[in-house]
Order: structure tokens, then sequence, then C-alpha cells
């Protein structure tokens, strides 16, 4: 029988004492079989977040007062860099465990040997209808954007990447950043529909003007590293399911995904199986047609390449080439091959 692995969870923490002490009251309630060690961040939090960090009750906890606000990537990095175990469960403070989740995270790991994270699901997936995923070994549904609120990640892939980048400063996208970097460098990234946790969001900088700030600041340098993850294709089709694309659309798709994009794929009934956590799928119909044409204020939300296959209804075809042609962008084609397979026309690039 393998050995049970090493898990350490990592909490960074700034103010929001209330919410914190419900994150590691959770985590020891729910998580203490599964886990050693819990390393609690303080990022130069206020004296009321300080005393109640510093009078917890629990003996594996272990709690670091920072002199000065890191920021949330450079607080992890070195709680991190404390722990040797084989896992480290990285923890936003204002999530709440309801259940013991690990297992099912790390029996993902043991069967995919390139999987460096796994993210349980939760309300931050409430609206991903998860079973309409494709599963890989283990369970897991792919997704090539990391969230950071809550995931398990091996420790030494966390390290000899990097860790968070801390030019992202006090906090967003330096998650989303180490996931396009581990993605980039071949590495697996999951979701597990079979666990799950709460996240608040908003716990320590609110929703406010500084919020605001730190989304914007940090949006800029994440789409100047990396100006692909603003694809978005919209994929237009009638009934012909996943099973029946072609090798070179396939691998087209799993391009956009790798570089950060998304695949929006319009059918006459939302088709029954995805790719991944990047591939959205909608019934034709005009509200879906004129949210997805006028999808985003901001540039990098909105519809930069139009695929379409053959079977596509011809009028709304004829509608969105148009449409695409007057916002000059890219329009790309498959046509049917001569040949039949499975009693099914294959398609070709065109």
């Amino acid at each position: 029988m393998p050995a049970k692995p090493s898990i350490d969870v990592v909490i960074p923490v700034y103010n929001a004492p209330a919410l914190t002490r419900h994150c590691i009251d959770s985590v020891v309630a729910c998580l203490s079989d599964s886990i050693r060690h819990i390393y609690v961040q303080d990022d130069a939090s206020d004296v009321e977040t300080c005393m109640m960090l510093d009078q917890l009750p629990y003996e594996h906890v272990h709690v670091h007062h920072a002199l000065k606000n890191q920021g949330f990537g450079v607080s992890v990095n070195e709680a991190v860099s404390r722990s040797d175990a084989s896992f480290v469960l990285i923890l936003n403070s204002d999530t709440m465990a309801s259940e013991d989740f690990l297992p099912l995270l790390c029996a993902a790991m043991a069967a995919d040997p390139q999987l460096a994270v796994i993210i349980p699901a939760g309300n931050d997936y409430a609206r991903d209808n998860l079973d309409r995923y494709m599963r890989e070994p283990g369970g897991y549904i792919r997704t090539h954007r990391l969230r950071g609120h809550a995931f398990l990640i091996r420790r030494h892939v966390f390290l000899e990447i990097g860790g968070f980048d801390s030019a992202f400063g006090r906090g967003y996208y330096e998650d989303i950043d180490l996931g396009r970097r581990l993605d980039l460098r071949g590495w697996h990234l999951g979701v597990h529909p079979g666990a799950s946790i709460q996240h608040e969001g908003g716990g320590s900088f609110g929703r406010g003007k500084y919020y605001k700030e730190l989304v914007k600041r940090n949006r800029s340098l994440y789409f100047s590293r990396y100006p692909n993850a603003s694809l978005n294709v919209l994929l237009l089709s009638s009934n012909c399911p996943l099973a029946h694309f072609p090798p070179d659309l396939l691998d087209a798709l799993d391009y956009v995904f790798r570089e950060g994009g998304y695949a929006h794929w319009l059918t006459p009934e939302p088709a029954r199986l995805l790719l991944c956590l990047q591939m959205r799928s909608y019934a034709i119909g005009l509200e879906a047609v004129v949210r997805l044409l006028l999808r985003g204020w901001r540039e990098e939300k909105r519809i930069s390449e139009v695929w379409m296959l053959p079977d596509a209804p011809r009028l709304l075809r004829t509608l969105i080439v148009s449409w695409a042609r007057v916002r000059g962008l890219k329009v790309l084609s498959w046509e049917w091959a001569s040949t039949v397979q499975d009693g099914v026309p294959r398609l070709l690039s065109k």
C-alpha cells in the first residue's frame, strides 16, 4: 500500500480576522486527518488580526508575522519555503472547508504524474455545468486558468518554477500567471468536481477603489506578457460532436487553450461534451448570438476569431461572417472530406 503523501497548508493573511478565524477553524476541523502543519503567513495585518492569530489554540498551526506588507505572492512563497511536504495546499483566508477533499485531490495527482495543480470545485464554479466536461485520469477536468483561492500543488514544482511572481505586488493575476507558466512548461492543471470548498471573495481588499486599481494594473501586466491570452474564438456548427472533430481542429483548439484563450461554441443545442473549462457552449438563439457578438467592453473579452464548421446554419453563418469581416476578424472554416468513417463524414481544414 503506497505511503500517505505529506501535505502542509499555507494560508496568507491580511486583516479580515473573522473570516480568517473561520477559515483556520474549518481547516483544522475538516482536514486534520490529511495534513501535517498549517503555516499562516500574516502580511503585516492590524493589531486585532495579529492578536487573534497569536491566541489560536492549535499546536500544528504556525504563525509568522511579516514586518511589512509584501503582497499575496511573496507571502505564499515565504510560507512554502518553510514546508518540506510533498504537496502544499494554498488557501485564501476567506475560504472555508466543509469536508476533507484532500484524498480525492491526492488520488488525481497519483493518477496523472503530469498534474501539477488540482483545485477543489465549489461556489467559484457554480455557473459551470461540470458534468459536460471530459474527465481525465483521477476524475478531474482540465483547466488552463489557475484560480488561486484554493489549490493543491506539488511543492517541488512550485519551487522549481519560482513560485508566484512578486511583480504582481499585493495581489490579483499572480495566480493566473503562475498557471500560465506551468501550462507552457507542459504541466497539467485541473479542477476536481467531486471536491468542494467555499470562497467568500474580497476578504482582504473588498471590492472598492483599491481593489479596482490593483486588478487594472495587474491585468495590464498579465496581458502584456501573454497577449494571446486574449484569444476568444467563436466556433459555429450544427450538431457535430467533438468525436467528429478532425485532429487539426482539435490541435487548433488546444493551442488557444494553452495560450490562455477561450472557445465559445454555438450549436442548436448546448454541446454534451466539452474539452476543458476554457470551452463554453451556447444554444443558438438571438440572445446568445447578440451577447457573443457584443461580448465584453474590454479588448481581451471580445471575440477575436470566427471558426465555421460546414454544417453551420446557413443564415447565421452568413450573418456572422459578414459581421467578422466588418470587424476585420480572421475567419477559418472546415469542409467535409470525401471519406466516411463510422458512417459519418470527416472534417478537413480549409
